[in-house]
């Protein structure tokens, strides 16, 4: 049995995700990558080397933004995004070109 849904392959939806879960899996990745460099300086002995202290450290209020915004991040990807892009899998544009995707 095929299923019709309704896809988008095209370069304007990004893997069929909203510019907010892009940016969320950004800032998820930036996030992992510098706690994993802290744990491994740790392991070391070594200075901590938390990428974004060394990079805005001499800006705390901005290096704390950072922070809230990777938690932030963290939080949506627990819930999921909930706009008609992440929910239906393609884009207003497309949706409109009637691209779909036959599905086994």
């Amino acid at each position: 049995m095929s299923e019709i849904k309704n896809m988008c392959h095209s370069k304007c939806c990004h893997g069929n995700m909203c510019t907010m879960a892009m940016i969320g899996k950004i800032l998820l990745i930036v996030g992992g990558v510098n706690w994993g460099l802290v744990g491994v300086g740790m392991l070391l002995g070594k200075d901590s080397w938390n990428v974004v202290n060394m990079l805005l450290g001499s800006w705390p209020m901005v290096e704390a933004i950072l922070y809230v915004l990777v938690g932030i991040a963290a939080v949506m990807k627990i819930f999921g995004c909930c706009c008609s892009k992440c929910v239906n899998g393609v884009c207003a544009t497309c949706a409109t070109e009637g691209k779909t995707e036959t599905k086994m």
